[in-house]
């Protein structure tokens, strides 16, 4: 697939990806951002709207998607413990961006097709253990409450058997999807139908 050639991209960014700003012609982005938008169509098999969206401004895609990058590529924690975090954060800011697509992602890493809905809900009645009931505890403090967040809190995670650095992710993933959050609140932006059905089967 051309990262030149619009013609040739399968990517298909929806003009209701986002309800408070317009949305950018695929042809006029820079070719950076065709390659990274064309490479998630392929992946997905559809242009997840957030990728439309952060083109509205191509410097803090670049800055966005790349941080996204290094807290999943160059992580600690597993891939289905990030997305846990990202879903019972985004539920307590009541983010439905986030929260459709991200549940999406717990129901695929963790291989469970009731495990985001539980989240979503209410994480503490979710069927999890006690580790992951405590990192999410401590998320969802930082969410809330961040001015409260104490050494004793690092040290509850310690003692249930995470290691600082995966501490570290934590606070890093819990502190970038608040931010997520509330830009995806801010703009409107949509999640695609797609993510709705995504790992429920």
């Amino acid at each position: 697939m051309s990262d030149t050639d619009p013609t040739d991209s399968t990517a298909v960014l929806a003009d209701d990806a986002m309800e408070r700003f317009p949305v950018p012609d695929y042809e006029d982005l820079p070719a950076d951002l065709r390659e990274r938008i064309d490479h998630e169509t392929e992946r997905a098999g559809f242009t997840p709207n957030v990728f439309a969206a952060m083109a509205y401004k191509p410097s803090h895609f670049r800055a966005f998607f790349e941080y996204h990058d290094a807290l999943v590529e160059d992580a600690a924690l597993e891939r289905e413990e990030i997305e846990m975090i990202v879903v019972a954060v985004s539920g307590i800011n009541h983010c439905y961006y986030c929260n459709v697509a991200h549940g999406a992602l717990v129901r695929i890493y963790a291989d469970d097709p009731t495990l985001a809905d539980q989240l979503v809900a209410n994480y503490r009645t979710a069927d999890i253990g006690t580790a992951h009931r405590a990192m999410l505890d401590v998320a969802v403090k930082l969410t809330e409450r961040p001015t409260d967040v104490e050494a004793d809190d690092l040290e509850r995670l310690r003692e249930v058997g995470f290691d600082d650095e995966e501490i570290w992710d934590i606070a890093a993933v819990t502190a970038f999807y608040n931010l997520s959050n509330r830009l995806a609140m801010f703009a409107g932006i949509r999640p695609n139908d797609e993510f709705h059905t995504l790992g429920r089967e």
